[in-house]
This record gives structure tokens, sequence and C-alpha cells, in this order.
């Protein structure tokens, strides 16, 4: 098959990416299995274009960074949730498909408690994403075809929140989920503040800025 061959033969080096147009689905399923489960890139895909990227370990600590943050305001505001990480999400129908740096289901929790395949004919999507925008743009044809209700994106060291709304993605300045909140100035100032201090050291500051805003 030749788009299995090329994909053996790509080298992509940290912070590169490739896209590849004109990749059917059972093209795009080869590919997965191709690629493997044990693997640092990440894929997109939607309708027939596939983007291939291997974040860089600046990419890698944002996220770990917000992924952090979100899980002090979830369990200070008492909220149930279960992630999935980076596990692929597709669905043929959509012709869609992706890796997000992370997400989280927190009015869905109780349907992935113990999830160990994904099927999102059945299952549902997570409620929330992030994304990583440090070497390329996050596309979010795939995410709004598989109806993702709320994305964060990381753009420029700043925090966007981006909420589907009668199918299309809404820049906002609020989170959906926590509505009371002052989350991109919370998170914003705190990646700043990822600069001088420890991982350690933010979270018990931002548990106690949290808290002040409680």
């Amino acid at each position: 098959m030749v788009a299995k061959i090329a994909i053996a033969q790509i080298q992509l080096q940290e912070g590169q990416r490739i896209v590849l147009d004109g990749i059917n689905w059972s093209e795009f399923v080869s590919i997965l299995e191709d690629l493997g489960e044990r693997r640092r890139a990440r894929i997109a895909y939607y309708q027939g274009v596939l983007e291939i990227r291997m974040p860089l370990p600046e990419h890698e600590r944002y996220k770990v960074l917000i992924s952090h943050l979100l899980v002090i305001l979830l369990d200070e505001l008492g909220l149930e949730w279960e992630s999935l990480g980076s596990s692929t999400f597709k669905r043929q129908r959509m012709q869609a498909g992706l890796e997000p740096d992370d997400c989280f289901y927190i009015q869905n929790y109780r349907a992935m408690i113990g999830k160990k395949r994904l099927d999102l004919e059945v299952d549902p999507v997570p409620d929330l994403a992030i994304e990583i925008d440090v070497t390329s743009k996050t596309q979010l044809s795939a995410y709004k075809a598989l109806g993702v209700t709320e994305i964060w994106q990381l753009k420029n060291g700043k925090l966007e929140i981006n909420l589907l709304q009668q199918g299309k993605y809404i820049s906002s300045p609020t989170s959906q989920i926590f509505p009371s909140i002052p989350v991109v100035e919370g998170i914003s100032l705190f990646l700043d503040r990822s600069t001088e201090i420890p991982l350690s050291a933010l979270r018990r500051e931002f548990r106690l800025w949290l808290k002040d805003k409680l």
C-alpha cells in the first residue's frame, strides 16, 4: 500500500510536521496501525487531509502545566472527572480523527470510568480538550466534526477558549464548564509564572489564587 510504505519511511524530528492530502479512511486507519500506539507523534485527520506532528519539549511542558492547573480547578470545585490524555478519537461517518494534547470528561465522566477502548458510535467525545500551538496551529475542523464542545488552546503563551456554538467555534472570555472563574486570566498569569518557579510551587500558588476567587 503506497501510503503505508511512505509513512514507514518518514522520520520526523521534534517540532516538525507533515501534511498528506488525498488519504482515504482505510488508508488513515492503516497509517494509525503503522504508526502504532507507543509514539510521540500526534495526528489530526479531516476529510482526506492527514497531519502528523512531532511535539517539542516546550509543547509538552505547557501541556503538563495547563493540565495540572485544570485538575486543581476541578478538585477545588469538587467536580468528578476522567482523562484519556492523547487517545485517538475517530469517527468514519464524519471522516474525522484527532489526538488532543490532553482531554477531560467532566459532565460525561461516568461513561468513561474503566474505559479501555473507544468507539465514538457509542462513547461520548471529551467535554474539554487542550491544544498547545507552539510549532503549528491547531486545525479545528476535526474537533468540530466530532462535536467537542470546549477547547483550551495555548497561543503565544496565552490561553484562548473556543466554544462550539451553532456548528462553529467562537472565542470566549469564559469557560462554559467554569463560568464563574476567570480561567483565561488565571492560567495565562500562572503560565507566565512558570518561567520563574517549579511546577510544584506553581500548583500551590494557583490553588491559593483560586481559593481567593471562590
